[in-house]
């Protein structure tokens, strides 16, 4: 077995016509946020009564933080169940859950009416209440977002060591070992906080009652989404993974994707088994024959998830990097599409009720993720976070963190 690979900065240019794009996007996304706090949710949604959560909460918050879920499935895999050939997969991943958990953490700031009070949720203790989810919600998102960034401090402080102060390469060096010595708590915590929330986020949803539909309205709603956060999460270090090595210079790590992609299979059927139990058990298997809107809806997840299973059935498919890249897009898709359904399109709080994104809602959105990825790829060019290719030359911060320094 090959020894594992230092992280180290990818190097070249940073400001390529691609970044230079996504900056321009979120530029856009910036002055409509702007333009949102200058009108008020109002002003600036389709938000109404009946819908108080839209696009920001369903794909942002939801959807994004399952995206996010990649440092916390990579985590347990290294971790927990002691699988130590997964660890070039942790920086990566913990780079995009942070970012993922950011936005989402952004987007719920945006929703709410009044986001500069958003300070008082983790100090006032003596106001909590202590029956709801959605504090449990916002408390654990607050935290993992600090622990994920937490977890990426190591490559900061990596990177700061050869920096061109002596006075921070003072500060990195001495900190650097603290920072190290308190990982095994702060990764504790971080697979036990996504848990708690992802899980909360499903339960949230039982709360609506018959405003949602059956055969989403399970009791099960934590469970399931506990496991599509695990499926999207392994999907997510996917993409990640293929596409860094693609247009990036990273070093591909098919090998390991591919096992990721065995694991996606696991889970996923798991996934299917008890979505299907769970509709036959509560008496609604004749609502997908119904020929509906809602039943072609839900049929149309299932049948995604086991077109996914049967794309990374073998080692052959799992290896074939387009075949991989195909399946974990269309397993990132159903899992969204199983999230949007259950907070927004299969919710109907009844029938004067209508919600469609507006335009600034939309830009929002997209300036937050092209922000994501600008900012993806900054770090992985000046951080060490990723492998590079063997033989690659060193980008203009390599030789620094080569020179190392851990």
């Amino acid at each position: 077995m090959s020894a594992t690979p230092r992280p180290e900065p990818l190097g070249g240019r940073i400001l390529t016509p691609t970044v230079v794009g996504l900056l321009g996007l979120t530029a856009l996304g910036v002055a409509m946020i702007l333009y949102r706090a200058a009108v008020g949710l109002g002003g600036a949604t389709a938000m109404n009564d009946g819908y108080a959560w839209g696009l920001w909460i369903a794909f942002d918050v939801v959807t994004g933080t399952a995206l996010g879920c990649g440092g916390y499935v990579i985590a347990m895999l290294v971790y927990i169940l002691n699988r130590g050939k997964y660890h070039p997969l942790i920086r990566p991943a913990m780079l995009t859950s942070a970012l993922g958990y950011t936005i989402a953490a952004l987007s719920v700031m945006l929703d709410l009416g009044r986001p500069w009070m958003t300070w008082k949720i983790p100090i006032f203790v003596w106001q909590w209440n202590a029956q709801s989810e959605l504090l449990e919600v916002a408390l654990c998102i607050m935290t993992y977002t600090v622990v994920l960034w937490f977890e990426l401090t190591p490559a900061m402080l990596e990177r700061a060591t050869t920096a061109r102060w002596p006075v921070l390469r003072k500060v990195a060096r001495v900190t650097l070992p603290k920072v190290r010595s308190s990982m095994l708590w702060v990764t504790a915590l971080g697979v036990l906080l996504p848990t708690m929330h992802q899980s909360s986020l499903g339960g949230l949803l039982l709360l609506s009652g018959p405003r949602l539909h059956p055969l989403w309205n399970s009791p099960l709603l934590p469970l399931l989404f506990l496991f599509s956060c695990v499926l999207m999460g392994f999907g997510a270090v996917v993409i990640e993974g293929l596409l860094s090595a693609r247009y990036l210079g990273a070093r591909s790590e098919i090998p390991m994707l591919a096992d990721l992609g065995r694991i996606i299979v696991g889970v996923a059927v798991v996934f299917v088994v008890v979505r299907l139990a769970d509709v036959a058990m509560r008496g609604h298997f004749g609502d997908l024959l119904r020929g509906d809107v809602y039943a072609i809806m839900w049929i149309f997840e299932v049948l995604l998830l086991a077109l996914v299973v049967a794309m990374l059935a073998t080692d052959a498919q799992r290896k074939n990097p387009a075949n991989l890249f195909r399946g974990a897009m269309l397993l990132l898709f159903a899992g969204g599409l199983y999230r949007f359904d259950v907070f927004l399109l299969a919710f109907s709080p009844g029938p004067d009720w209508h919600y469609f994104p507006s335009v600034p809602e939309i830009l929002i959105t997209l300036g937050l993720v092209a922000a994501e990825a600008a900012i993806y790829i900054i770090f992985v060019r000046t951080l060490p976070i990723l492998s590079a290719l063997p033989g690659r030359p060193p980008g203009p911060a390599a030789p620094n963190a080569a020179r190392g320094l851990s």
